[in-house]
Protein backbone atom coordinates (compact mmCIF):
# COMPACT_ATOMS: atom_id res chain seq x y z
CA UNK A 1 0.00 0.00 0.00
CA UNK A 2 1.19 3.38 -0.94
CA UNK A 3 0.61 6.34 1.26
CA UNK A 4 1.58 10.28 0.26
CA UNK A 5 2.71 12.37 2.65
CA UNK A 6 -0.42 13.27 4.14
CA UNK A 7 -1.74 9.21 4.18
CA UNK A 8 1.74 8.61 6.28
CA UNK A 9 0.72 11.34 9.30
CA UNK A 10 -2.84 9.70 9.56
CA UNK A 11 -1.50 6.17 9.33
CA UNK A 12 0.81 7.09 11.85
CA UNK A 13 -1.43 8.90 14.03
CA UNK A 14 -3.68 5.82 13.80
CA UNK A 15 -1.03 4.12 15.12
CA UNK A 16 0.17 5.96 18.13
CA UNK A 17 -3.68 6.99 19.37
CA UNK A 18 -5.22 3.64 19.04
CA UNK A 19 -3.71 1.81 21.93
CA UNK A 20 -5.43 4.90 23.95
CA UNK A 21 -8.96 4.78 22.51
CA UNK A 22 -11.42 5.43 24.91
CA UNK A 23 -13.52 1.71 25.70
CA UNK A 24 -16.71 1.36 24.99
CA UNK A 25 -19.62 1.60 27.63
CA UNK A 26 -19.44 -1.85 29.97
CA UNK A 27 -23.03 -1.37 29.50
CA UNK A 28 -23.39 -1.19 25.88
CA UNK A 29 -20.56 -3.27 24.45
CA UNK A 30 -19.20 -2.44 20.44
CA UNK A 31 -18.58 -5.24 18.41
CA UNK A 32 -17.52 -4.73 14.91
CA UNK A 33 -17.94 -7.08 11.84
CA UNK A 34 -14.95 -7.44 9.95
CA UNK A 35 -15.04 -8.64 7.09
CA UNK A 36 -17.05 -9.16 3.10
CA UNK A 37 -20.28 -9.03 1.48
CA UNK A 38 -21.34 -11.71 4.05
CA UNK A 39 -21.28 -9.32 6.80
CA UNK A 40 -21.77 -6.02 4.57
CA UNK A 41 -25.42 -6.85 3.72
CA UNK A 42 -24.95 -7.36 0.23
CA UNK A 43 -28.27 -6.95 -1.98
CA UNK A 44 -30.50 -6.67 1.06
CA UNK A 45 -32.29 -3.17 2.58
CA UNK A 46 -29.93 -2.11 5.44
CA UNK A 47 -31.79 -3.34 8.06
CA UNK A 48 -31.68 -6.83 7.27
CA UNK A 49 -27.76 -6.86 6.71
CA UNK A 50 -25.80 -9.06 9.49
CA UNK A 51 -25.00 -6.09 11.48
CA UNK A 52 -28.53 -4.64 12.26
CA UNK A 53 -30.11 -8.56 12.39
CA UNK A 54 -26.93 -9.54 15.10
CA UNK A 55 -27.67 -6.28 17.07
CA UNK A 56 -31.22 -6.22 17.28
CA UNK A 57 -31.12 -10.17 18.44
CA UNK A 58 -28.77 -9.13 21.23
CA UNK A 59 -30.86 -6.55 22.31
CA UNK A 60 -33.54 -9.02 22.77
CA UNK A 61 -31.48 -11.14 24.62
CA UNK A 62 -31.11 -8.70 26.94
CA UNK A 63 -27.32 -7.79 26.14
CA UNK A 64 -27.69 -3.71 24.96
CA UNK A 65 -24.83 -3.85 22.30
CA UNK A 66 -24.20 -1.79 19.59
CA UNK A 67 -22.91 -3.92 16.52
CA UNK A 68 -21.04 -1.63 13.67
CA UNK A 69 -20.97 -2.61 10.38
CA UNK A 70 -17.44 -3.49 8.90
CA UNK A 71 -18.18 -5.59 5.90
CA UNK A 72 -16.88 -4.03 2.45
CA UNK A 73 -18.05 -6.26 -0.60
CA UNK A 74 -15.47 -8.05 -2.36
CA UNK A 75 -12.77 -7.66 0.18
CA UNK A 76 -10.54 -10.82 0.55
CA UNK A 77 -8.32 -11.40 3.69
CA UNK A 78 -5.39 -9.47 2.52
CA UNK A 79 -7.84 -6.21 1.73
CA UNK A 80 -9.28 -6.72 5.42
CA UNK A 81 -5.61 -7.04 6.97
CA UNK A 82 -5.20 -3.59 5.46
CA UNK A 83 -7.82 -1.51 6.43
CA UNK A 84 -8.12 -3.16 9.83
CA UNK A 85 -6.26 0.01 11.55
CA UNK A 86 -8.54 2.78 9.63
CA UNK A 87 -11.35 0.74 10.37
CA UNK A 88 -10.57 0.79 14.29
CA UNK A 89 -9.67 4.15 14.30
CA UNK A 90 -13.15 5.33 12.72
CA UNK A 91 -15.23 3.52 15.58
CA UNK A 92 -13.77 6.03 18.02
CA UNK A 93 -13.69 4.06 20.88
CA UNK A 94 -11.95 0.32 21.77
CA UNK A 95 -14.72 -2.64 20.33
CA UNK A 96 -14.85 -5.30 23.15
CA UNK A 97 -15.32 -7.84 20.51
CA UNK A 98 -14.06 -8.10 16.80
CA UNK A 99 -15.81 -10.54 14.33
CA UNK A 100 -13.34 -11.56 11.70
CA UNK A 101 -15.01 -12.88 8.78
CA UNK A 102 -12.90 -13.21 6.12
CA UNK A 103 -11.56 -15.64 3.03
CA UNK A 104 -14.73 -16.47 0.99
CA UNK A 105 -13.16 -14.05 -1.89
CA UNK A 106 -9.98 -15.63 -1.82
CA UNK A 107 -11.89 -19.02 -2.23
CA UNK A 108 -13.54 -17.65 -5.01
CA UNK A 109 -10.38 -16.68 -6.82
CA UNK A 110 -8.62 -19.64 -5.76
CA UNK A 111 -6.18 -17.33 -3.81
CA UNK A 112 -3.43 -19.64 -1.82
CA UNK A 113 -4.80 -21.20 1.10
CA UNK A 114 -1.55 -20.26 2.76
CA UNK A 115 -1.89 -16.36 2.06
CA UNK A 116 -5.55 -16.66 3.84
CA UNK A 117 -3.50 -18.15 6.51
CA UNK A 118 -1.11 -15.39 7.05
CA UNK A 119 -3.38 -12.23 6.52
CA UNK A 120 -6.01 -13.69 9.35
CA UNK A 121 -2.91 -14.94 11.79
CA UNK A 122 -1.55 -10.81 11.09
CA UNK A 123 -5.09 -9.79 11.81
CA UNK A 124 -5.69 -11.55 15.27
CA UNK A 125 -2.25 -11.21 15.89
CA UNK A 126 -3.00 -6.94 15.92
CA UNK A 127 -6.33 -7.38 17.61
CA UNK A 128 -4.82 -8.86 20.57
CA UNK A 129 -1.71 -6.98 20.86
CA UNK A 130 -4.40 -4.18 21.72
CA UNK A 131 -6.13 -6.23 24.03
CA UNK A 132 -9.47 -7.04 21.85
CA UNK A 133 -11.04 -10.04 21.98
CA UNK A 134 -11.87 -12.12 18.72
CA UNK A 135 -14.56 -14.20 17.54
CA UNK A 136 -13.04 -15.66 14.59
CA UNK A 137 -16.10 -16.89 11.51
CA UNK A 138 -15.25 -19.80 9.33
CA UNK A 139 -15.94 -20.71 5.69
CA UNK A 140 -15.98 -23.73 3.94
CA UNK A 141 -14.58 -23.76 0.01
CA UNK A 142 -16.90 -25.35 -2.44
CA UNK A 143 -16.54 -28.59 -4.15
CA UNK A 144 -15.70 -27.21 -8.06
CA UNK A 145 -12.04 -26.21 -6.97
CA UNK A 146 -11.01 -29.61 -5.71
CA UNK A 147 -10.67 -31.88 -2.91
CA UNK A 148 -7.21 -30.97 -2.14
CA UNK A 149 -8.05 -27.10 -1.85
CA UNK A 150 -10.60 -27.84 -0.11
CA UNK A 151 -9.10 -29.71 2.62
CA UNK A 152 -6.10 -27.04 2.71
CA UNK A 153 -8.63 -24.01 3.20
CA UNK A 154 -11.06 -25.67 5.34
CA UNK A 155 -8.36 -26.86 7.61
CA UNK A 156 -7.60 -22.93 8.13
CA UNK A 157 -9.83 -21.90 10.69
CA UNK A 158 -9.59 -24.37 12.76
CA UNK A 159 -6.14 -24.59 12.77
CA UNK A 160 -5.70 -20.67 13.22
CA UNK A 161 -8.12 -20.87 16.31
CA UNK A 162 -6.28 -22.70 18.42
CA UNK A 163 -2.73 -20.89 17.37
CA UNK A 164 -4.35 -17.94 18.81
CA UNK A 165 -6.36 -19.18 21.39
CA UNK A 166 -9.84 -17.63 19.85
CA UNK A 167 -13.21 -18.58 19.94
CA UNK A 168 -14.35 -20.07 16.46
CA UNK A 169 -17.70 -20.07 14.55
CA UNK A 170 -16.78 -22.68 12.26
CA UNK A 171 -18.88 -22.00 9.57
CA UNK A 172 -21.23 -19.12 8.64
CA UNK A 173 -22.85 -20.84 6.08
CA UNK A 174 -24.54 -23.57 8.56
CA UNK A 175 -27.85 -24.45 8.90
CA UNK A 176 -28.19 -22.45 5.60
CA UNK A 177 -26.00 -23.96 2.59
CA UNK A 178 -27.69 -25.65 0.07
CA UNK A 179 -30.81 -24.36 0.72
CA UNK A 180 -31.46 -22.15 -2.41
CA UNK A 181 -34.97 -20.63 -0.50
CA UNK A 182 -32.70 -18.82 1.69
CA UNK A 183 -30.25 -17.21 -0.88
CA UNK A 184 -30.25 -14.50 -3.10
CA UNK A 185 -30.68 -15.40 -7.03
CA UNK A 186 -27.05 -15.02 -7.28
CA UNK A 187 -26.94 -18.12 -4.96
CA UNK A 188 -23.49 -16.94 -2.72
CA UNK A 189 -25.78 -14.09 -0.61
CA UNK A 190 -28.22 -15.05 1.95
CA UNK A 191 -31.46 -13.11 1.54
CA UNK A 192 -33.24 -11.81 4.44
CA UNK A 193 -34.70 -14.97 5.94
CA UNK A 194 -31.42 -16.67 5.61
CA UNK A 195 -28.99 -13.61 7.31
CA UNK A 196 -31.94 -14.03 9.99
CA UNK A 197 -31.51 -17.59 10.74
CA UNK A 198 -27.44 -17.34 10.66
CA UNK A 199 -28.46 -14.55 13.45
CA UNK A 200 -30.26 -17.10 15.39
CA UNK A 201 -27.26 -19.49 15.42
CA UNK A 202 -24.68 -17.50 15.57
CA UNK A 203 -25.98 -15.55 18.96
CA UNK A 204 -24.77 -17.50 21.58
CA UNK A 205 -21.37 -17.68 20.51
CA UNK A 206 -21.21 -14.26 20.23
CA UNK A 207 -22.62 -13.51 23.53
CA UNK A 208 -20.32 -16.51 25.10
CA UNK A 209 -17.30 -14.31 22.96
CA UNK A 210 -18.26 -11.08 24.32
CA UNK A 211 -15.99 -10.50 27.66
CA UNK A 212 -17.85 -10.68 31.01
Amino acid sequence: MRYGAWGWLVHLAALFLLPGAAHASPERPLIWALGDSLFAGYGLPPRDGFAPRLQAALRRAGVAAEVRNGGVSGDTAAQGRARLLWGLRGLKARPDLVMVELGANDMLRGLPPAQLESNLDRIIVELKRRGIPVLLVGMRATGNLGPDYRRRFDGIYPRVARRHDVPLYPFLGEGIAGNRALFQRDGLHPNARGVALVVARMLPVVRRALPR
